[in-house]
């Protein structure tokens, strides 16, 4: 296969990255790569979706992934995961020898280890400068399931279903291949529903993940719903407000600088200094300009105020509210020509994933949420025209209009960063808008 083909065949297939931001996977491709990494460090406290799926469909993922590397030219594939996932490592090694150049790359069991720049460096000892892109040292990451649906698009099926873990306070958590479109609330009652009275919808992971509801959908980037009780550590902090934070930094931070020291970004050698920058903003020091331009570099890992920070400040929060603002008014960061330094006490200052789980309470709920290939069927699927990084896609059907599964729903813009979106069910279009199509079955 060649790349035109490959590219094509992601585009057409609607395959985007599973695992973040939804990043359209063929813009991705690229000659220039002399390595491969597959990502299944699953950086999320309580997500477990990509070590179990890569455990039960090693052989496809990795023929998938062999396809990518021969495809660009790349000289080494290299599969990024803990240590401690001991089932995954063991459904791989067998098959190692029937692949060329790819091997196994175990690594502790940290936050956030699956952040792109931090797999880079921990499978290749390449740092990828501040602002700059992994293919800049030679480098495409995927993530397992992004690999799985190319497997599956080889194959004739585009992307319809998507793998999400349901855990927290359900009866019985599981991780589901469920429908596009299909309501967040269909998935907590497979797990047997609520245990908790008042109950709070964390969509993602304990980190990065923000609160919704039981009417909200699953989409191509839902890796988890994680139930919990509404006055619960996470829940509370996911509901500050910026006003907030900005008045309890004035009063409050101590310039104790934990908030850098330990901020993974920082420790590979990039200019977020989250300290110094709370220090500028608390005291509304525009003299100092870099601490608000260098805001482009954080990797919004949440670690500094989730962890660190001991007055329960949030520097990520504000961090982000700056970031969007320099955005909107087209203020580039500072160009880093200069080669970083790695902080050398750096693997001192890295957070376990153990201990992290206990500062959030949610040791609890560290369950095994078993996988589950079960075909789920809804009746009803609420699907997004703009589910990537990207233009939306374009409708390409009409009101009243009988669908087939895997029929095209709505087309990637032509010339654009855009991917196609598919009918996850049999059915019927019942309503269109700029943002969604529904089908009913």
């Amino acid at each position: 296969m060649n790349y035109e083909e490959l590219t094509a065949i992601m585009r057409d297939a609607g395959i985007v990255g599973a695992g973040g931001a939804g990043f359209p996977s063929y813009a991705k491709l690229d000659k220039r790569a002399d390595t491969i990494i597959l990502n299944c460090a699953e950086c999320e406290p309580l997500l477990r979706l990509h070590r179990q799926l890569l455990e039960r469909k090693a052989y496809e993922i990795l023929q998938a992934l062999n396809l990518i590397a021969k495809t660009v030219g790349a000289k080494q594939v290299i599969i990024g995961l803990k240590a401690v996932y001991k089932k995954t490592i063991a459904a791989l090694e067998p098959l190692m020898s029937s692949f060329d150049n790819m091997r196994i790359c175990p690594f502790r069991e940290v936050y956030p280890a699956g952040d792109e720049v931090i797999l880079i460096y921990e499978a290749t000892g390449r740092v990828v400068q501040p602002g700059a892109l992994p293919i800049t040292v030679g480098v495409n990451v995927f993530n397992v399931e992004t690999v799985y649906n190319l497997y599956r698009a080889i194959n004739g099926k585009p992307v319809t279903r998507k793998y999400v873990t349901v855990t927290g306070e359900v009866k019985t958590p599981g991780t589901y291949y469920a429908p596009i479109g299909m309501t967040i609330g269909e998935l907590i009652a497979l797990s047997g529903g609520e245990t908790t009275d008042k109950p709070a919808y964390l969509l993602g992971g304990p980190m990065m993940g923000n609160l919704g509801t039981k009417s909200d959908v699953v989409t191509k980037t839902t890796n988890a719903v994680i139930v919990l009780p509404e006055d619960h550590y996470v829940v509370q902090r996911k509901q500050t407000k910026v006003s907030i934070d900005l008045k309890r930094a004035m009063a409050s931070c101590s310039q104790c600088r934990y908030c850098t020291d330990m901020c993974p970004r920082h420790l590979l050698g990039h200019p977020i200094d989250p300290a110094e920058f709370m220090k500028v903003a608390s005291n509304h020091d525009w003299h100092n300009i870099l601490p608000y331009l260098n805001s482009a570099f954080c990797s919004s890992c949440g670690l500094c105020e989730m962890y660190s920070c001991h007055q329960g400040l949030s520097p990520r929060n504000l961090l982000a509210v700056v970031k969007k603002g320099l955005r909107a008014e087209g203020v580039k960061p500072p160009v880093i020509t200069e080669p970083v330094k790695v902080v050398k006490d750096r693997e001192l200052k890295q957070v376990p994933l153990s201990r992290l789980r206990k500062r959030m309470d949610l040791e609890k709920y560290n369950n095994s949420a078993p996988i589950s290939d079960n075909e789920i069927k809804t009746k009803r699927v609420k699907v997004m025209l703009n589910q990537h990084i990207g233009v939306p896609a374009v409708v390409d059907v009409k009101v009243g209009q009988d669908v087939k599964e895997y029929q095209v729903l709505a087309k990637a813009a032509e010339g654009k960063l855009s991917v196609n979106i598919h009918s996850p069910i049999n059915g019927r279009v019942v309503e269109i808008t700029e943002k969604f199509i529904i089908v009913e079955g």
